[in-house]
């Protein structure tokens, strides 16, 4: 069976869906593996490493011939469709609900497409789940980027020239990204305070050094796949004071809240980036989902009130290195694990990949994708 891994041509997207590591154990199973020509270059591989993991290199119309596309992000040209070999298997990050009509597309092509991002957070699972990966790499980059833009030290100084405060910094949402971003603000030496509306994650802000910011909260506010539900309104008119109050004192905001599937909610509002610091610095990392501070915009740096409010896209992508090196051993044990008997076993009644596949030989299978889109 053949993999294709492509080149991405999304702009600003410099990740691969394979690295010359990966590459190689899946030619050690059996595999035979075509690279497009420089696919790797951004992320720092080159295709002479390809080569001596054992892959050939080709232009992209040959990649028509593989039975398996590995890519980072969806097919986002009709050329990019085209080259895919009708009934071939695709591996990618979908983002299907915002990409419907590149699904139909791909479905006229009869692909079975499965979304990475729909990986179940389970046990077995967890050394394929994309989001963990891509979410550690965002929580610790937004610290940084959040530091470059203070015009403060994070850590308390004692100089001859008197002592320095600590930087205070308020985190807002604790899954891996928040978590991420706890140990990583507390290594430069900062104060953390956390909120999150799960109260099962005090225990692991705690563990990192952060102070979990407590209020009267209902334990059913997660699913059973630990990602959080949407809150009433009367849940989130206490959250907003609360917040509200340890912004006014915080130096840096990192929000990271997201509902998988729904847009992000709104925790921060234009009037409470009114009551921060002069100089603070907020970094909205759920931006791309509809932001969780009312005035960011994807892409963008807003200033209000001498506030910085930044909206970084794709921001994993700008440590390509490291996040191919992770999403690409996530899909390789993905396709490890699929692989029995010298063939692909896609049963419906697998966890994994009925909750992952989003098309079926072309059939929209995905009932997360089809409640979400009317269908």
């Amino acid at each position: 069976m053949k993999i294709g891994v492509s080149k991405e041509i999304l702009e600003g997207e410099r990740r691969v869906g394979l690295i010359p590591e990966s590459v190689k154990k899946l030619i050690s199973k059996g595999f035979t593996i075509a690279v497009e020509k420089g696919a790797g270059e951004s992320a720092h591989f080159t295709d002479d490493e390809y080569i001596e993991a054992g892959a050939t290199l080709v232009d992209s119309a040959a990649l028509a011939g593989c039975d398996i596309i590995c890519r980072v992000r969806h097919p986002s040209t009709d050329s990019e469709i085209q080259n895919l070999k009708d009934g071939a298997l695709l591996f990618a990050i979908l983002d299907p609900i915002q990409n419907i009509s590149s699904l139909d597309k791909l479905g006229a092509k009869k692909i079975s497409a499965f979304a990475m991002e729909f990986i179940p957070r389970t046990t077995l699972a967890q050394s394929m789940d994309v989001l963990s990966s891509m979410a550690t790499i965002a929580g610790y980059k937004a610290v940084l980027l959040a530091a470059y833009e203070f015009g403060k030290f994070f850590p308390m100084l004692m100089t001859a020239a008197g002592t320095i405060q600590p930087a205070r910094v308020l985190i807002l949402g604790a899954g891996v990204a928040g978590l991420q971003a706890i140990a990583s603000a507390r290594r430069l030496g900062a104060i953390v305070e956390v909120f999150d509306v799960r109260p099962a994650v005090k225990e692991q802000v705690e563990s990192l050094g952060g102070k979990f910011v407590e209020m009267e909260i209902d334990a059913s506010m997660q699913d059973e796949q630990g990602y959080a539900k949407e809150a009433t309104p009367e849940f989130l008119a206490k959250q907003k004071e609360l917040v509200r109050k340890h912004l006014a004192k915080s130096d840096i905001c990192i929000t990271t809240a997201q509902v998988f599937g729904k847009k992000a909610p709104v925790l921060v509002t234009e009037d409470m980036v009114k009551g921060m610091k002069g100089g603070s610095v907020i970094v909205d990392l759920a931006v791309e989902t509809g932001g969780n501070v009312e005035l960011s915009k994807p892409g963008e740096t807003v200033r209000v009130n001498d506030v910085k409010i930044i909206g970084p896209v794709n921001l994993t992508s700008s440590m390509a290195n490291s996040a191919s090196r992770m999403y690409s051993k996530n899909l390789e044990n993905l396709i490890t694990y699929l692989w029995k008997d010298n063939q692909l076993n896609l049963k419906d009644d697998d966890e994994i990949v009925n909750r992952t596949r989003v098309l079926k030989d072309g059939e929209l299978v995905s009932q997360i994708v089809k409640t979400s889109v009317g269908r």
